[in-house]
């Protein structure tokens, strides 16, 4: 029995897919598992695998197709079947010449016209015209069906047109009359529209729904980086590969989440859900847009093995290579950028989250250590926070506790 391919689910929040290529081409043989066709989501590319066995065919979908979930593009036939027939073509529509000839200037579908003998006639046409060419009911300017089609393809309004057909309706030849009055005056200069990505484009949409429905509050602090800093150094003399301050920070951050679970939880229909895991996402910045890789179970791994996980994510982040999984289950984010020479930022939350910590730059400054100016490495976080999840005690709660576990990293330990 035909198996059909369809586009598949890869993620809760996905509703298309854009088609990339076919690995075969229709009636080439297909093994169930072998990569089939290469699509790019919103936020990656991945292969899809055949799930059966047999000829590739019917293959409706072409190479930059953007196509819904669960949208059959093609089938696979078992060893010997026969592709079913498809819908068969409507009925041939009989005219006259002069009849047809008149259909095709007002770009009419002869289909839509009863004919009043065997074959549609002239007087048919012009009758059915006449009808559509009378005020509409909704009160739009009358227009021929071309005259419609020819405005839109050249922007025009139909109401600022002066129509020279039966009541004032307009007809093809007065809209390109108006174009091409248009086209002799000039023109106001155009912007140009940078080319925005799929990526990008879902990007804009999600943070802008998040700025408008999370009610967000910040909290900012200025902690002593040098104890951090002093680790760092320690670590990659013993180790590689070599730990970042955003290694560091990402295994602070999930101790500081067990200690404070609110501030791993999540907003869900109404409700707050507390997640079992802490799994911290880091923010990427990529040619087509932000990725949010995942470490899961951060607060799990040694400094070590996450230092590894970390630059793995970022190494295929930046390839356009990271699995569905990599970009799944994230419960806090962290974006760091101080390595842009940024001192400070409010980041927008990444829902369904309740918080994302955003980290400037590691500066000297000069601040007062028992009553005296002291210069001092010093690092500020913003912590951004829905508001519908945690409030400001509790936020302050958890900033003040990984500020003490950033100025004594060896209290990470208890």
């Amino acid at each position: 029995m035909a198996k059909e391919v369809i586009m598949p689910a890869l993620g809760m929040a996905m509703e298309s897919g854009v088609l990339l290529r076919w690995f075969k081409a229709e009636g080439e043989p297909v093994t169930r598992g072998e990569p089939l066709l290469e699509i790019e989501t919103d936020k990656t590319t991945v292969e899809v695998e055949a799930t059966a066995s047999g000829i590739l065919a019917q293959i409706t979908a072409r190479p930059g197709d953007e196509i819904p979930v669960g949208q059959p593009i093609a089938l696979i036939l078992a060893p010997g079947e026969t592709a079913p027939q498809p819908a068969s073509a409507r009925p041939e529509v009989l005219a006259s010449p002069v009849a047809a000839r008149i259909a095709a200037e007002h770009n009419l579908d002869l289909a839509r016209v009863k004919p009043g003998g065997g074959r549609i006639q002239k007087d048919d046409v012009l009758g059915y015209l006449s009808q559509q060419l009378a005020a509409p009911a909704d009160g739009r300017q009358p227009a021929s069906p071309k005259a419609r089609r020819l405005a839109g393809e050249h922007n025009l309004e139909l109401a600022a047109i002066a129509g020279s057909g039966p009541a004032g309706a307009v007809l093809a030849a007065d809209v390109l009359q108006a174009a091409a009055a248009r086209a002799e005056a000039p023109s106001p200069p155009v912007p140009e529209l940078a080319p925005l990505s799929r990526m990008w484009q879902v990007m804009a949409q999600r943070l802008t729904e998040s700025w408008q429905t999370v009610p967000h509050f910040y909290l900012e602090r200025e902690v002593h980086a040098g104890p951090l800093l002093a680790w760092r150094a320690g670590a990659n003399e013993r180790f590689e590969p070599q730990a970042t301050l955003t290694d560091l920070l990402v295994k602070l951050v999930a101790v500081a989440l067990r200690r404070h679970p609110r501030l791993n939880a999540m907003w869900r229909d109404g409700d707050v859900v507390l997640n079992n895991e802490v799994n911290v996402g880091l923010a990427v910045a990529v040619e087509e847009g932000l990725l949010v890789p995942v470490i899961h179970q951060a607060d799990r791994l040694g400094l070590q093995a996450l230092a590894q996980r970390r630059q793995e994510l970022v190494a295929r982040a930046q390839a356009g290579k990271l699995a569905v999984a990599d970009l799944q289950g994230g419960t806090f984010t962290v974006s760091n950028l101080g390595m842009f020479g940024v001192d400070a930022f409010n980041a927008i939350v990444n829902p369904p989250q309740a918080a994302i910590l955003a980290v400037g730059r590691v500066a000297d400054r000069v601040t007062p250590v028992g009553g005296q100016p002291v210069v001092q490495p010093m690092v500020t976080l913003t912590l951004s926070c829905d508001h519908r999840v945690v409030d400001g005690a509790r936020g302050a709660q958890f900033l003040q506790t990984l500020a003490g576990l950033i100025e004594d990293p060896l209290s990470a330990l208890d």
